[in-house]
């Protein structure tokens, strides 16, 4: 019996069910072999040689395909069709090879099929080929790409940079996008002007609406009418004349349906109409193909294979009759920059079949089901049939002209099924219905009335319009999308708020660094054209290493340039290049740097231990002014001047409230002469700064709040106010690690629930996790850290799964599994933990800066998940 790999379980299950008792069907879990996080896994002095590793999760896996192999001596590897699938295949083989699994009579083929059908793979059992070499050396060049970029460039962000993270080739340009939108919307000030619309009505008593297009004769521009008194003006034109529509023009239009779903394409749509990530789309998407109820879902192709046509045609012809189904296929061209990487589109495999016929339980699977099924229906539907009408309405002199626009729906097509989201809402007055209009017939004038508007600022990106700029830059490729948005996310360089992504001042410092130091490796054209050499090489028109070469000689160099660079010139420098953002010219003309607080110091960014970063005076310690990193009144400073603002006395003691660059607080007295920092309290994010008085000041410097002993034990319950909100602690103090916590739903609980409520909070707590100081028990044991030792194994927490190695606990990133998690990420998440921690990680102590740079640059080179 052959041996076939695939990379999921619930493949393996599927496929096995399909070729039956003749072969033994096994899962490789995904990739088998990686880089190890260390110095000189990837050797540019020594052609570029790579050290591969079997993660320790993973040789479980590969031990199992080792032995059926002693038992069947064939192998068929069917990975996924893509490039990483290739690289799966021949990491296997490799891995095979050098246990002496494979042998020199061990006949080794490579399947791929587009979607998991009985048809599917048995046309692709009967069809084997070797391993696609040029396919895997792309991929090989990708991944020493990235770890050279990682593993060189995040050590120096570390140290001239405090408070970075590690940067990646791609994350690094997609978050330049990012930051550089916001900064346009910084910079934008809005633009005045006016609009004048009129309500009609014809001599039958419809009413229909037109908008003012001509004044004194003159043809109007956007902002030709500048203020409310040239609106009144203009309203005045049209109220003192006659009105007769002069004009009706009808033409026949058309709309053409989007072409069938790709990667990138799809992921946009599950944005707009789900809200629905990158990562958590292709996530859902992953479950349907294994399934068997979708083709591949990581593809830059956008045609169909001719059997889905004519079944789609025939699924629109049985539901919808004759009219919808066009005379012929509607064919859509490839759109894919290499073509050995594309595949067909994302389509149903039984077009027959929508969401309601397959019954699926996950309402994530269901929606995105639908979304599939009912645009591969309707790419395959005829037009919608339009009408659009313009209406010309003038007075006799000319000096007034109006224009109204509608349309009416003559056959809807294949928007009876589906209609593509917009990025953004726009208004369209093509959309409206008019009522029967006839030239030469008078305009009742009902009403008219002058409209405001202001311009607007570019919108903030979500995830679904920054993969269609990038797949308009040619930046990253469909396998790609979700992990490098979602990997910004992780590092805290971009936050998700209301769908819309937003930069951090980390990213934003990140990006001005590299903008300066190493600019051309965050420019768009580099990356695409970086991206298109390593086409080249899928397609085998380049040597890979030829590619490796070129890119370190000039990146190795740039590198070796920053090694004298000092910490505050870095600071210094991105000040000169923030400087129009972050001190932009003042109205009076006065020097924007100067401190507003003390008019003798200079106002300059500066960065703190956690890696945040803020406007200070040089004059500190003895100016204390902060405002938060970004232009002037980027941040609503609750009305507390620079100086704090006193609430009154307490006790002898002055109450303040400070505006810090953590965000408003309240204080109690002065700052002493040996600098020694007074009793301080944030003021909650729901509580206005600019109304907390001397009561509320009160109430939170008396915090933490002494409950009483807890009548079980006679340890004291304490309630405070922490980084993630109102809590409940049963410890000794508050500042004493362990014990138990319990989230409060209010502020207010704070300060009013008593004994009996916080003992029943503590209890519901103890038993959701198994009873107090009750050891979790894993979910997973990953293994012995590789350097370190230690046990590493994945939890459940209260916040979702996690990873956990000594004292560090690294939470799992949204939508991945716990069963997914390998070795090799759960090193790059406890990297990144103890780097947030500031180095508590044991092994810190015992490591140069160099060393420590392989385990948090693997945060920047992930694999996209299969």
């Amino acid at each position: 019996m052959p041996v076939v790999v695939v990379e999921s379980p619930a493949k393996a299950k599927t496929i096995n069910k399909y070729l039956g008792p003749g072969y033994t069907v096994l899962a490789s879990y995904g990739h088998v072999r990686d880089l190890p996080p260390k110095d000189g896994s990837v050797d540019p002095e020594h052609d570029f040689d790579m050290k591969w590793e079997v993660a320790s999760d993973s040789k479980k896996h590969v031990k199992a395909i080792a032995d059926a192999l002693a038992e069947d001596n064939a192998l068929i590897l069917a990975t996924d069709p893509d490039r990483e699938g290739e690289a799966i295949s021949w990491h296997l083989q490799e891995a095979l090879t050098k246990r002496k699994s494979i042998k020199k009579d061990t006949p080794v083929s490579r399947v791929t099929f587009n979607a998991i059908t009985k048809a599917a793979v048995d046309e692709a059992m009967a069809h084997p080929r070797q391993v696609d070499m040029p396919l895997v050396q792309a991929y090989l060049a990708r991944r020493a790409l990235d770890y050279l970029v990682g593993f060189n460039l995040s050590p120096v962000l570390w140290r001239k940079l405090p408070g970075a993270k590690s940067a990646g080739r791609v994350q690094s340009v997609c978050l330049r996008l990012i930051v550089e939108r916001e900064m346009e919307i910084e910079a934008f000030r809005a633009r005045e002007y006016w609009s004048v619309k009129a309500l009609l009505a014809t001599p039958r008593g419809q009413d229909y609406e037109a908008r003012l297009t001509v004044l004194a004769g003159k043809k109007l521009d956007k902002f030709d009418i500048e203020n409310e008194t040239q609106a009144e003006l203009a309203v005045q034109a049209i109220t003192s004349r006659d009105l007769t529509v002069t004009a009706v023009e009808a033409k026949p239009a058309s709309r053409n349906p989007s072409a069938p779903f790709m990667t990138s394409t799809l992921q946009q749509e599950a944005s707009r109409k789900f809200g629905m990530g990158a990562r958590q789309a292709m996530s859902v998407a992953q479950r349907l193909y294994e399934a068997g109820h979708i083709t591949y879902m990581r593809t830059d192709g956008i045609d169909m294979a001719p059997e889905a046509v004519h079944a789609a045609r025939d699924a629109i012809k049985e539901r919808f009759g004759d009219d919808y189904v066009p005379n012929s296929p509607r064919m859509y061209k490839n759109k894919a920059k290499n073509a050995q990487e594309a595949h067909e589109c994302i389509r149903p495999t039984d077009m027959t079949r929508d969401a309601a016929g397959l019954k699926l339980s996950d309402p994530d699977q269901r929606k995105l089901y639908d979304l599939i099924w009912k645009r591969t229906l309707a790419c395959q539907m005829e037009a919608a049939r339009l009408e659009r009408t313009t209406v010309t309405i003038a007075s006799r002199d000319g000096q007034v002209e109006l224009r109204a626009t509608g349309q009416v729906m003559l056959f809807d097509g294949f928007l009876k099924v589906y209609e593509e989201g917009r990025d953004d809402a726009v208004v369209d007055e093509d959309d409206k219905r008019l009522p029967q209009i006839a030239e030469g017939e008078a305009a009742e004038k009902r009403a008219i009335t002058p409209e405001q508007h202001f311009t607007q600022p570019p919108p903030r990106y979500t995830e679904a319009t920054l993969v269609k700029k990038m797949e308009e830059l040619g930046i990253g490729r469909p396998s790609t999308y979700a992990s490098i948005v979602t990997t910004i996310q992780d590092r805290e360089y971009v936050r998700k708020d209301k769908n819309r992504l937003i930069p951090e001042d980390k990213g934003r410092l990140v990006t001005a660094f590299l903008q300066n130091y190493f600019n051309r490796y965050v420019e768009y054209d580099f990356t695409a054209g970086l991206e298109d050499e390593l086409d080249q090489v899928s397609a085998g028109d380049a040597d890979y290493k030829a590619v490796l070469n070129r890119f370190w000689r000039d990146f190795s160099a740039a590198i070796a340039e920053t090694s004298e660079l000092r910490i505050t010139d870095v600071l210094e420098k991105i000040n000169e290049v923030l400087e129009p953002h972050l001190f932009p010219p003042t109205e009076d003309g006065s020097d924007p740097r100067l401190c507003p607080n003390c008019g003798a110091g200079r106002l300059s960014m500066r960065t703190a231990r956690s890696g945040g970063a803020f406007i200070g005076c040089s004059n500190y310690p003895e100016c204390r002014y902060t405002r938060a990193f970004g232009p002037p009144g980027a941040e609503d400073d609750g009305a507390i001047p620079p100086e704090g603002k006193l609430l009154g006395e307490d006790s002898g003691d002055k109450i303040y409230a400070f505006k810090g660059r953590f965000g408003p607080y309240v204080q109690r007295g002065e700052v002493t002469d040996d600098n020694k920092k007074p009793p301080r309290q944030s003021i909650p994010k729901d509580w206005p700064p600019q109304d907390v008085d001397l009561e509320q000041a009160l109430k939170l410097l008396s915090l933490p709040r002494p409950i009483g002993p807890h009548p079980e034990d006679g340890v004291m319950v304490w309630a405070n106010i922490g980084r993630y909100g109102p809590y409940l602690k049963h410890a000794e103090s508050t500042s004493e690690r362990g014990g138990t916590n319990a989230n409060l739903e209010s502020i207010d609980e704070v300060f009013t629930i008593g004994m009996n409520r916080a003992v029943q909070l503590l209890a519901e707590k103890v038993a959701s996790r198994g009873g107090r100081g009750a050891a979790a028990k894993p979910l997973r044991e990953l293994g012995e850290h590789p350097q370190d030792g230690g046990p590493i194994s994945v939890m459940e927490g209260k916040y979702g799964p996690y990873v956990k190695w000594e004292k560090i606990n690294a939470t799992l990133p949204k939508g991945t599994e716990p069963d997914s998690v390998t070795m090799e990420q759960a090193l790059e998440l406890i990297a990144e933990k103890a780097a947030k921690k500031g180095g508590r990680k044991k092994a810190a102590a015992k490591k140069t800066p160099a060393k420590k740079a392989p385990a948090k640059k693997t945060a920047a080179k992930k694999p996209a998940a299969k």
